[in-house]
């Protein structure tokens, strides 16, 4: 039986669980299982980057410090980017219409033959490019 591809977090799914907004439980869900079963979720570093200054912006420096703090505790495999990533991410920047951070998270898809969990509508773009679960 073939292996169930791993699930990626974008920023959007990573915010709605900060927040509580709608399609954190999916999130939620999509976490415990992956505690459940020893195989972490995945998540580019630029995302968890972009997820620390937009929970900064809006609530404070210290409150960002402290839910990432507790979000990495969670079962979250941080992937690294090399130069040949950073390449890559940017050719699917230039091809596609969306923001630099979101190609990054497209890229480590493609590389880890990942489904995408997001609620992002700007992933559209990419849907013919990469598997995508729908907050």
């Amino acid at each position: 039986m073939p292996e169930k591809p791993r699930n990626l977090l974008d920023s959007y799914a990573v915010m709605a669980l900060a927040k509580r907004e709608p399609g954190f439980e999916k999130v939620k869900t999509n976490l415990q299982h992956a505690r459940k079963t020893g195989q972490p979720v995945l998540m580019n570093e630029i995302n968890i980057g972009e997820v620390y200054y937009s929970l900064a912006r809006e609530w404070s420096l210290e409150q960002a410090d402290r839910f990432l703090s507790s979000f990495l505790l969670l079962p979250v495999e941080r992937v690294h980017n090399s130069y040949e990533d950073i390449l890559e991410a940017a050719r699917i920047k230039a091809r596609f219409r969306l923001s630099f951070a979101d190609a990054f998270a497209v890229a480590t898809a493609l590389r880890s033959k990942a489904v995408i969990l997001t609620g992002d509508r700007e992933f559209e773009a990419v849907a013919g490019l990469v598997k995508i679960e729908w907050l």
